[in-house]
This record gives structure tokens, C-alpha cells and sequence, in this order.
């Protein structure tokens, strides 16, 4: 008896192993030769999360993941396309580039020890980094050599540009602004208090800890909204209440305001390039992609 329900136990535990195994290694998509599984979207997703994970944390870290989730296997569709086309061209990535490459992502990292960590949370080894690196730079590769390269920004669309978008390059309002830093909120409401009645700075320089900066801020630049809040509220020279941000206390005090001015088209034409350039781009490499697909057989299954 007890040979039979030790044989039933192992018979379910290989059937729903068996069953776990199938679900992650699912066929999502067959393009060409190639196919797509549940393992390599989920591969995509944790190498996509630590690339993003010094940058981004928590809810704004899963919402840049998440956002991708949405059109995700098209995306893998098109990798697999332009990396066929990378392995047509024999495009070979240095290896002395791919270890530079591996060594920037660790740098991002206090100890290689944390490194490794956050590698395994996200279910990767370090074979599976330098690859996905490796097909990143291989991509680069051909997209540069067969739509980048072939994209210029001639002056005469610059300045048509600038013309037909003048308002565009308007300078918004900034303020400059003394910034007063003190580790206490009663020392803080002294100052305040103190700089408003006309007490020079320097003055009360030898009678409170504080220390000093300057901020220059732009109408409309993203600033914490405690700060925004008051700055922007200031008459020239007058002094703010303390502001509470991060265990310190701040006080704000208008030097100076700078009004919108109108960019010329030599100090917008930088922008106007990039921009533009960024247009044709993208542009091209739709229809870059558009032509490959056309060639390619690609078909994805029903789940």
C-alpha cells in the first residue's frame, strides 16, 4: 500500500513539474527558423528591469516594465528579424567592447557581490547578460550601418523648421534664487524671520549653522512641488517661511527674475537637428523593419 501512494505522489509531482516546465518553455511565435518562448519574454522582461533598476524604483520601476509588457512580443518579433540580418552581414561585435559594455553595467553597482544578487533576483546568470548584450550591440550594429548611417538633416530643413515653429523656442521664466539650508525648524523660522526684517545674510552667518547655494529654476521645469509651490510665488528679494524637505529646513529668497526671450535659429538649431534627425530615424527604420517582416515568415500562435 504504502509502495502504490508513494508511486501516485511521484506520478502527480511529475505531471504538474512536467506541466510548469511546458508552461515556460510555451511557443509563443515562430519567425523563420527561430522560435519565441514564455521563457524568452520572460528573460526579456528581467533583463529589462535591471537595466532600469538603478535608475527607477518600486511602482515607477514596474510601471516602465510594465508598459512594455503590452507590445512585448511584437518587439521580440522584431529583434529576431534585425538580428538575422546582423548574422547575414557577419557583423562581429569586438569582445574587448562587450566586456566594457558588462564592466559599465557592474560599475552601476557598489560591490560585485550586489551585482551578482540583483543578477539572480531577476533569474539571469552572467552567460545570459553578455548575451542579451552581445544581440543588443548587434542590432546597434546593423541599424547603424543600414538605416542611421544613411540619414542626413540638411541645413535648408532647419531653418524651414525654425520658421514654422517659432513659439516653440521661447525661453520660459527663471528665477534665481539664494537657497538657506539649516538642520532645525526653530533655527529656520529665526532666520526667516531675521532676513525679513532686513538682516543682511552675512550677519547672521556667525550666529546659525546654516549653509548656502544657489538655484536657478525654469517656469514649467520639473520640480518637487513643495518647492515650485513657494518659489514661484516670491516677489523680487522677499524671503520664504521654511520649507520641511528631507530632515532639513530651506529657505528661498527671489535675487533675481529672467524673463521668456526668443532663441535665435543659431541657439535652436541643435535642438532642431536632433529632433529632426530622431524623426527621420524612426521613420526609416519603420519602413526598414515593414520591408524585413514582408520577407520573413513569421507566425504567432494561439495561446
Amino acid at each position: 500500500m504504502k509502495l502504490k501512494v508513494s508511486f501516485f505522489i511521484f506520478t502527480i509531482f511529475f505531471f504538474f513539474c512536467s506541466s510548469c516546465l511546458w508552461a515556460l518553455d510555451k511557443v509563443e511565435a515562430i519567425v523563420n527558423n527561430e522560435i519565441i518562448t514564455q521563457k524568452d519574454l520572460n528573460d526579456f522582461l528581467n533583463f529589462t528591469r535591471m537595466q532600469y533598476s538603478r535608475q527607477l524604483k518600486g511602482a515607477a520601476l514596474e510601471e516602465k516594465v510594465g508598459a512594455m509588457k503590452q507590445d512585448l512580443l511584437q518587439r521580440l518579433i522584431e529583434d529576431r528579424i534585425i538580428l538575422e540580418q546582423a548574422r547575414n552581414e557577419k557583423i562581429i561585435i569586438d569582445p574587448d567592447r562587450l566586456k566594457a559594455k558588462i564592466n559599465e553595467i557592474k560599475k552601476r553597482y557598489g560591490q560585485e557581490s550586489e551585482f551578482e544578487r540583483d543578477l539572480a533576483r531577476q533569474g539571469l546568470v552572467p552567460a545570459d547578460l553578455e548575451n542579451k548584450i552581445r544581440e543588443q550591440m548587434l542590432m546597434y550594429s546593423i541599424v547603424e550601418q543600414k538605416v542611421r548611417s544613411k540619414i542626413v538633416v540638411w541645413p535648408e530643413e532647419i531653418t524651414s523648421f525654425y520658421d514654422q515653429n517659432k513659439r516653440d523656442f521661447l525661453t520660459p521664466q527663471e528665477r534665481v534664487l539664494t537657497v538657506i539650508i539649516l538642520p532645525d525648524e526653530d533655527m529656520a523660522k529665526a532666520v526667516s524671520y531675521q532676513l525679513r526684517l532686513g538682516t543682511k545674510l552675512e550677519e547672521l552667518a556667525g550666529r546659525y549653522p546654516f549653509t548656502t547655494d544657489k538655484l536657478s529654476v525654469l517656469e514649467g521645469q520639473e520640480l518637487r512641488s513643495e518647492i515650485e509651490e513657494v518659489v514661484f510665488k516670491l516677489g523680487m528679494a522677499e524671503v520664504s517661511n521654511p520649507v520641511h524637505i528631507d530632515q532639513k529646513y530651506y529657505i528661498f529668497k527671489l535675487d533675481d527674475i529672467i524673463g521668456s526671450r526668443q532663441l535665435n535659429l543659431a541657439q535652436a538649431q541643435d535642438k532642431i537637428q536632433a529632433y529632426l534627425f530622431e524623426k527621420k530615424l524612426q521613420d526609416a527604420l519603420a519602413k526598414w523593419l515593414d520591408g524585413l517582416k514582408k520577407q520573413s515568415y513569421i507566425k504567432i500562435l494561439e495561446n
